[in-house]
């Protein structure tokens, strides 16, 4: 900008040879220039004003929008804090090895009222009452004829009950649409899967949320968008578990047990192609966990992973083959088992105080002689007999992808003294999950490997550290056999299937102290076949109570045995394993001539 002098030359020697005074042309030229300040700031106060006036239009403009969106937008939920459209996700499906469906989505509808828009709130309430006996019709009344301006009435309903509100013709009750999680195939499989619910939610959407078992363990995975809706596959045959669940259930009525459980392990790969517990509940329909009383009577409780429990007898297998690995004994090495025994003090009996004498090892398992295994749990010694139980998982948590499993934490004597040592290699004094003796008989029946059970479906084996050699895992199933061809599990021999195994009967402790003598944890964990393991079946009941031969049987052999041999041979089949069977001998025909 050029800026002019207030008294230039070229007019103020004119000015003066006229005889003027040149302060007057000062004077003009600085009335110009304040003139032409003032115009200046004027076009610049007028820019301003017409910035901050479109600023205001723009603002009136998106209230006004906004205000009109919400007067013809449906009502929310006053406790979702987005828009329900922000809320909708579609949860991936759930499936078993062979791709059939598990858990997946169903459309369903919520309801709601308005109540500002309701015509005869008294009216709308006492159908509503009719259609859902379980409301409260003197609070629904008092709700809806209130001040309040959104009322949730049901979180989900079926078509039917939705058919029956329209009916109603009330236009102040109103549907969302949202998704709920179904379980098509009802119980089964239940405590596996667990469950899911609601967390945020709007009347047009609801958040679905896992609640329990594999739902909540892999809710991440299911819920994540970027999966492109890939199924989560379970190692679970669902016509596998829907025979096990029929013969367990069966079983448990027929041996008048309070509950059951029964868990089925690829010994090479680590699946668990089945796992059950009883009771068991409908995840569609979930019921509250307990708040008082003993936890595990509730059908929530899963028996398989949770409960923790001294399994007897089983054990013992454990202790021959680590005594023949540490090449202290052979299965030929004979033991006495004579009494009497004690070891700290304590007496160390046998079942019915029995008097097996000198017995090979391979005849302390077939016999379940607790003097006999107590005798090499000592020439082993504790630390190698904890190092060896540790290498198995018994020490950990349950080694399963579910979060029920992270409760099943095993019960460790604090000081583990040769007392500990004895007992332990019988199977107490230390308490662990079915799911922990599942993955400790797969170690045997796979050649030494320790496998951790997964219920995620695996492409091939997945043999972890060594435990046992393989001579000694091959002479633990031997011995394995033998109890069921001679020995305390005689009624689990399935034709065709050579199955191996151990049975195991442990007192129930009390809560108090000590141990009940008419209450026992009957275990049956076995292998087949035993010449070529594929499988093992671990069987446990809780407080079984047979009558035979005119006595009351609780025992392993006579409960938990019969049961597992059903389940065998039941599904055996199913997982494509032809029965072995020997042919007869041929008829004595002779072929002669005419």
């Amino acid at each position: 900008m050029t800026r002019t002098p207030l008294r230039p030359l070229a007019r103020i020697l004119p000015a003066r040879a006229k005889g003027e005074n040149p302060d007057a042309i000062e004077r003009e030229n600085i009335r110009q220039r304040h003139a032409e300040m003032q115009d200046r700031a004027r076009v610049r106060a007028e820019g301003r004003l017409l910035v901050l006036g479109l600023f205001f239009f723009c603002a009136f403009i998106v209230v006004g929008g906004r205000m009109a969106l919400m007067a013809v937008s449906e009502p929310e939920e006053p406790v979702a804090s987005t828009h329900g459209a922000a809320i909708a996700a579609q949860r991936a499906d759930i499936t078993d090895r062979e791709g059939r469906i598990l858990a997946t989505n169903f459309e369903t509808h919520s309801l709601y009222a308005q109540p500002p828009e309701l015509v005869d709130p008294v009216a709308a309430a006492s159908g509503l009452v009719r259609i859902f006996p379980d409301l409260d019709e003197a609070r629904l009344i008092r709700d809806l004829s209130g001040k309040r301006k959104f009322v949730w009435i049901k979180r989900r309903i079926s078509p039917e009950q939705k058919q029956a509100v329209h009916d109603l013709g009330d236009p102040g009750l109103m549907f969302g649409p949202r998704e709920m999680r179904l379980y098509p195939n009802g119980k089964l499989a239940a405590h596996v899967l667990g469950g899911a619910g609601f967390g945020r939610e709007g009347v047009n959407a609801a958040e679905v949320i896992g609640v329990a078992g594999v739902e909540k363990q892999f809710d991440e995975y299911l819920r994540d968008p970027a999966n492109g809706a890939q199924p989560l596959t379970l190692a679970l045959d669902l016509t596998v578990q829907a025979a096990a669940e029929q013969v367990l259930a069966g079983g448990m009525k027929l041996m008048n047990a309070k509950g059951a459980s029964s868990i089925l392990m690829d010994v090479h790969t680590g699946e668990v192609i089945s796992v059950v517990s009883l009771p068991d509940f409908d995840p569609n329909d979930r019921p509250r966990p307990p708040v008082s009383g003993d936890p595990s009577d509730s059908p929530l409780f899963n028996r398989a992973v949770q409960g923790v429990y001294e399994l007897g007898s089983t054990f013992k297998i454990f202790t021959a083959a680590q005594a023949i690995d540490l090449g202290l004994v052979s299965a030929e090495t004979i033991i006495d088992t004579s009494g009497p025994m004690r070891v700290s003090g304590y007496p160390i009996g046998e079942f019915h105080n029995k008097n097996y004498g000198k017995l090979s090892v391979a005849d302390v398992i077939m016999h379940s002689s607790n003097r006999g295994t107590g005798r090499l749990a000592l020439e082993i010694g504790p630390e190698r007999q904890k190092a060896f139980l540790g290498a198995l998982g018994m020490f950990d948590p349950t080694p399963f992808e579910i979060v029920e499993a992270r409760g099943g934490q095993p019960l460790v004597p604090e000081r583990w003294t040769d007392l500990s040592t004895v007992t332990i290699s019988y199977g107490h004094g230390l308490s662990t999950s079915p799911m922990h003796l599942a993955a400790g008989y797969a170690a045997i029946a796979n050649g030494g490997h320790y496998v951790s059970p997964t219920i995620l479906k695996r492409d091939g084996p997945q043999h972890g550290p060594r435990v046992l050699s393989e001579g000694a895992a091959a002479d633990a199933r031997r011995m394995l056999r033998r109890v069921v061809t001679g020995g305390t599990a005689s009624l689990g021999e399935v034709p065709g299937y050579a199955v191996g195994g151990k049975t195991g009967t442990a007192d129930k402790p009390r809560p108090q102290g000590g141990y009940y003598k008419d209450k026992v944890i009957a275990t049956f964990a076995s292998i087949f076949p035993s010449h070529d393991p594929k499988y093992v079946l671990v069987v446990t009941l809780d407080e079984p109570s047979i009558q035979a031969y005119d006595e009351e049987r609780r025992t392993a052999g006579w409960t938990a045995v019969p049961v597992a041999a059903e389940l065998i041979g039941r599904v055996a089949p199913l997982l494509g394993l032809r029965p072995d069977v020997e042919p007869g001998p041929r008829a004595a025909i002779t072929l002669t001539s005419n």
